[in-house]
Order: C-alpha cells, then sequence, then structure tokens
C-alpha cells in the first residue's frame, strides 16, 4: 500500500461532506464512483492538501516504501513534491506556452531547486525537456511538442493534463474525470493510455462513464452521502443492489453513462 486514510471525515457547517472513510491504494487501478454529491471530489481535496480534514489522517508510503509519513497537513506543493500528482475536472494548462513547455515546466517543478527557475529557456534544462519529451511520447503527443497548449482538440488538452500530471515520475496519480467533455474516439485513446499509466503508477480515478471504470478497475471504491459503501473487484460492484440502488441504477456495459459530479475542481462543492 502507498497511501491510506484512517476516520477521514470533512465537515461544512452542518453538512459532513467525507465520513469517515478509511481507505487503501496499493500498486493497482482503483475507481471511486458514487451519486452527484457522494463526496468524492471532496475527497480528492483532502489526499491533495487543497482541504483540511475536520478529523482523521492521511499517510503515504512513497519511494523506498519504508515507513508510513502523515501528510494530513501538507500544503498542496508539499504533497505533489513527495510524489502524489493530481488532474482535475476543468483541463489545468499552462494555455498560451506550447506544449513541450507545459511539461517541461512540470517537471521542473518536481526537481525542487530548478523549480525557482520555471521561466527560463528550454535549452538551460536538457534533463527535463528529455523526460517531457518522453512524457510526449508515452501519451501520443509527441508530434504537438511545439503547438501552442490552446489550439489543441479538448481530448488532446486532456493527454496534456495527464503528461503534466506525470512530470517528475509520481507514485500516485489521482486522476479526476478524465474523459470529461472527450469524444467516444478520444475516450477509447484515454483508456488505453489509463491502462497504461496504471502499469506503473498507483492510480486513483473518479470517472462517471462507466463502460471506462468497469475496463482499467483493478477495484472500485464507492461513495455515498460521504461514506464508504463498498470496496471490491468490478464484478463484485457491478451486482452489488447496494452499490444498484445507490448509484448504478440498472447498469449494464455500454450502456449511457451515468450522471456524476459537475462542482468545480477547486473543491468548493462537496461532491
Amino acid at each position: 500500500m502507498v497511501l491510506r486514510t484512517t476516520d477521514l471525515t470533512k465537515r461544512f457547517g452542518g453538512v459532513t461532506a467525507v465520513d469517515g472513510v478509511e481507505f487503501e491504494l496499493g500498486a493497482e487501478c482503483c475507481s471511486l464512483i458514487g451519486p452527484n454529491g457522494a463526496g468524492k471530489t471532496t475527497f480528492f481535496n483532502l489526499l491533495t492538501g487543497v482541504l483540511e480534514p475536520t478529523e482523521g489522517t492521511v499517510e503515504y508510503r512513497g519511494g523506498d516504501g519504508d515507513g508510513w509519513t502523515d501528510i494530513t497537513d501538507h500544503a498542496p506543493h508539499e504533497t505533489a513534491l513527495s510524489g502524489i500528482h493530481r488532474s482535475y475536472q476543468i483541463t489545468n494548462i499552462f494555455a498560451t506556452s506550447t506544449v513541450l513547455e507545459n511539461v517541461r515546466i512540470a517537471a521542473q517543478a518536481a526537481g525542487g531547486a530548478d523549480s525557482f527557475r520555471a521561466w527560463r529557456n528550454v535549452e538551460a534544462f536538457p534533463e527535463y525537456e528529455r523526460e517531457a519529451d518522453h512524457i510526449l511520447e508515452r501519451v501520443g503527443l509527441a508530434d504537438e511538442r511545439e503547438t501552442v497548449a490552446e489550439t489543441l482538440s479538448h481530448g488532446e488538452k486532456r493527454n496534456l493534463e495527464l503528461a503534466i500530471a506525470l512530470a517528475g515520475d509520481p507514485d500516485v496519480l489521482l486522476l479526476d474525470e478524465p474523459t470529461a467533455g472527450v469524444s467516444s474516439d478520444g475516450i477509447d485513446e484515454l483508456t488505453d493510455l489509463i491502462d497504461d499509466i496504471a502499469a506503473d503508477h498507483a492510480v486513483l480515478l473518479v470517472e462517471h462513464n462507466m463502460d471506462v471504470v468497469m475496463e482499467v478497475s483493478d477495484r472500485i471504491a464507492v461513495l455515498n452521502q460521504g461514506s464508504l459503501i463498498a470496496d471490491d473487484d468490478p464484478e463484485a460492484i457491478r451486482d452489488s443492489q447496494r452499490v444498484q440502488d445507490a448509484y448504478l441504477g440498472g447498469y449494464e456495459p455500454d450502456s449511457a453513462a451515468a450522471s456524476d459530479d459537475a462542482d468545480d475542481a477547486t473543491g468548493g462543492g462537496l461532491a
């Protein structure tokens, strides 16, 4: 296991968005699903330091895997430097920079001291340029390295965001609705890419497209009203009457995707 929570709770006034969640993530792709307002995005924000929990802890065991580190009070940049990276529901890129610059800057930011020189000419950082090129090849954007990011298609921007999340070779990737707004052809490509990434990273995925969830997940955890109501393999989750009642509503493969969170990626909602 590389990431775990103990009694993780977040209250906003009288509303409990995340309620005593006990969760562990290992070397796998685990999807986190649940109805609108279940607490999924709030849970992501607690894991990454965007929000402070009301109660409970978040612990991380990365790198050499020796011992657990309490990261409950870490700021987002500290969490990222420790090896936990994240993508967002809303595409979050440097729109006027090139594709290469977006990934190079992210790689440099993960490099510690060099992050303070992020806007120097790319030629001053050959190691980060090499890393960026390798990542762009992996996500299928090598031919777009000199393209200004804002001119990419929506699907290509999603791939770029994954490339940015991969910079610095994190141990854990938290992917928040990576297929949102992507065409059916693009979803197939993104599904293959998530599969590829999960081969050498621990992945926690929030995704509304249940066909994608069932295809890529080793395990599925289900939140409902802030509580973890199920955590099992995809077949068991699909066949669970409790999960059907709470969220899936008679889902069958290739059926229309269930509706899901629509709150913004900065964590203002209770999704």
